[in-house]
């Protein structure tokens, strides 16, 4: 007898319990309750910014306290548009293989990636300005660096060739300059725009410079960008290393003929348009005319990789 009224107290206590978390769970939603559940729930926290910062070796003058606010928002922007770092911290795992060693080459600082992070958001966007690419090239700035932009082909979608450009115009820029930092400003201001402000102002740092909204705070995103990306887990960004996207290996296939039809041509290698215009983004028609017998070097993935539907 004992052991069943136990037993029955057991079970009494166990289906108290259920009825009332289901209670609490359905119990109606005031104004209050739901101003506590978001006070308890859901919190937002001021990030302390680290004690030094550098851009491409140059010191971050953080002890200024207009600097520390410019580099504060950006920061907080930056970490609280969660979705938005993610998808970046995703597509750097895939992009920065490529850029970092081509950086290292043409003789630029590392930090020179987040550059491409600002202006694109590592994806291949076009600007209502008509800038386009990772690297956010006018039609004007790509064809003097020598970039092909025509109705058939648009290099500035070239991963390869406009970072090799950009590497270009930053080292033209620092020369002229004198600084990384003010090379960066300039990346997005012009180089004129920058020498004309800093001669009406008479400072040669961008520190010091009153610029327009989107140059003042050009080279502050890109500092938020480095920090993040370099401290994912400090900031909250959570994930495993399968989360993070990667490049698919490619055969180069030479092409020094026209192409009179990408589809039919794609399907030859075992794939669809689609996947070969993801890969050689810079083929901007469904043929190609090319006269001159140019050689062009189209990415294909290799076998196994994709699959398609029957």
């Amino acid at each position: 007898m004992k052991m069943i009224s136990r037993l029955g107290i057991v079970l009494l206590l166990a289906v108290t319990a259920y009825f009332g978390i289901n209670a609490v769970q359905e119990a109606p939603t005031t104004d209050e309750t739901l101003e506590k559940r978001m006070v308890n729930d859901y919190n937002v926290y001021a990030l302390p910014l680290p004690d030094s910062m550098t851009f491409a070796g140059e010191e971050v003058p953080l002890s200024n306290p207009d600097i520390r606010e410019r580099m504060d928002r950006e920061l907080l922007v930056n970490t609280y548009w969660q979705s938005n770092m993610l998808i970046t911290i995703k597509r750097a795992n895939k992009y920065f293989p490529i850029i970092e060693p081509l950086l290292e080459q043409y003789g630029l600082p590392d930090d020179f990636k987040y550059l491409a992070v600002a202006e694109s958001g590592l994806d291949n966007v076009k600007s209502p300005a008509g800038a386009a690419g990772f690297w956010q090239f006018l039609k004007s700035t790509g064809k003097e660096y020598g970039l092909e932009i025509n109705d058939y082909v648009d290099e500035r979608y070239h991963l390869e060739k406009a970072t090799k450009v950009a590497a270009e115009y930053l080292l033209a820029s620092k020369s002229r300059f004198g600084s990384w930092t003010a090379a960066a400003a300039a990346y997005n201001a012009g180089n004129a725009g920058v020498n004309r402000q800093m001669e009406r102002q008479e400072v040669d740092d961008y520190y010091d410079l009153l610029l327009n909204s989107e140059t003042s705070r050009y080279v502050f995103r890109i500092l938020a960008f480095k920090e993040i990306l370099s401290n994912p887990k400090k900031y909250g960004f959570n994930y495993r290393e399968k989360d993070l996207y990667t490049a698919v290996p490619t055969n180069k296939v030479l092409v020094d003929t026209p192409v009179t039809d990408f589809p039919k041509f794609a399907k030859r290698y075992g794939i669809n348009y689609k996947i070969l215009k993801i890969h050689n983004p810079w083929l901007r028609d469904t043929y190609l005319k090319n006269a001159s017998g140019k050689k062009y070097y189209i990415e294909i993935p290799k076998e196994g990789y994709y699959s398609f539907g029957q």
